[in-house]
Formats: structure tokens, C-alpha cells, sequence
């Protein structure tokens, strides 16, 4: 019983990988304060979500999309992977914006922290 869940767990490695990095993403967005830490949980979200499509898009036995008019095989549907590729440039320029939005924020706050940055508009108001 036990070492047949065990299997199943070895055999589905990484979707419990892709798991793994969308929940503690997800923590890591929703429980910290420092933006970061948010900004470095949003890519570990984003990761785990490319996985995890990239995961879903194999196929066994598929031959690579190459056309081949006398094969009649199962082929690699290569658009998942396409669109991963373009969620990679995205989640750059994501990251990229967010750091400097951050660097703008410590020059005008000194901080970094949600709650001290709050703290200092609810001041100035």
C-alpha cells in the first residue's frame, strides 16, 4: 500500500516539483513584507507555472514536430513550449520593472518594508 503511493510519487516527480514552487511562491508573496521577497516569490510562482505546462505538453513516444510526409506518428505539439518561452520574456520584464519601481521606492521611502512604507503615507497625510 504505502510502496505503491511511493511509486506513484517517484513516477510524478515533477509535477509535485511544479507543486512545490507554486505554493511556496505563494506563500513567499503572501506572507512577507519585504517587496523583494515578493518580487523573488513571484518568480518562483512563475517558474512552477512553467513547469508545469512544459510537464503537461510531453508526450511519450512523440516525434518532434517536424513534418514528414511518409511518417504517420504521433507529433510534439510545440505551441506550450512556444508560450512558455514568451511568459520567460514577460516574467523578465516583470522582474525588471518591479526593481526598478523598488529602487524608486528606497529612494524615496528608505525602506523596503510594506508596513514601515504604509506607516510613513499614513504620517504624511
Amino acid at each position: 500500500m504505502l510502496s505503491d503511493k511511493i511509486n506513484i510519487a517517484v513516477q510524478n516527480y515533477p509535477y509535485i516539483v511544479a507543486f512545490i514552487m507554486i505554493v511556496v511562491g505563494l506563500y513567499v508573496i503572501i506572507t512577507n513584507k519585504n517587496l523583494i521577497k515578493k518580487v523573488l516569490g513571484l518568480n518562483l510562482l512563475q517558474g512552477g507555472i512553467i513547469v508545469f505546462y512544459i510537464i503537461i505538453a510531453k508526450i511519450d513516444g512523440a516525434l518532434p514536430p517536424i513534418y514528414n510526409p511518409k511518417l504517420q506518428e504521433t507529433y510534439s505539439n510545440p505551441l506550450p513550449h512556444v508560450l512558455m518561452l514568451t511568459a520567460i520574456v514577460v516574467g523578465i520584464a516583470t522582474t525588471s520593472l518591479a526593481c526598478a519601481l523598488m529602487y524608486r521606492i528606497y529612494q524615496n521611502y528608505g525602506t523596503l518594508d510594506e508596513s514601515e512604507i504604509i506607516k510613513i503615507n499614513d504620517e504624511a497625510k
